[in-house]
């Protein structure tokens, strides 16, 4: 006679889902709160489900997104008036290029 326990479910294929992490409930509220949208009931419990939502629901970037900030230009304007000299036209249009000319420019 061998024995053999029982533990029902041991090895089934159900996966074990990872319940959301508490940012990711927070931000999933917040989208649903700012596009009207609800969140599906359960969700919460699921982390795979709701980033999917997420996914489907947070804003796509915009095309001005790549812009500098109007901080950024102020401070750039404000260190080209001191050194005399101007801000290349190329970074207006891209913010990582403002960032690197500020710091290659700023007064030390």
């Amino acid at each position: 006679m061998s024995f053999q326990p029982s533990f029902p479910g041991l090895f089934s294929a159900a996966p074990v889902r990872a319940p959301a992490s508490e940012k990711q409930v927070a931000y999933a509220r917040a989208l649903a709160a700012r596009t009207n949208d609800p969140l599906p009931e359960g969700i919460e419990k699921d982390r795979a489900r709701l980033s999917s939502w997420i996914d489907a629901h947070k804003p796509r970037p915009s095309a001005f997104d790549a812009y500098p900030s109007s901080r950024q230009v102020g401070f750039a304007e404000r260190i080209a008036r001191l050194k005399r000299t101007s801000v290349p036209r190329e970074c207006f249009r891209d913010r990582a290029l403002m960032s690197r000319w500020i710091d290659s420019n700023k007064p030390r």
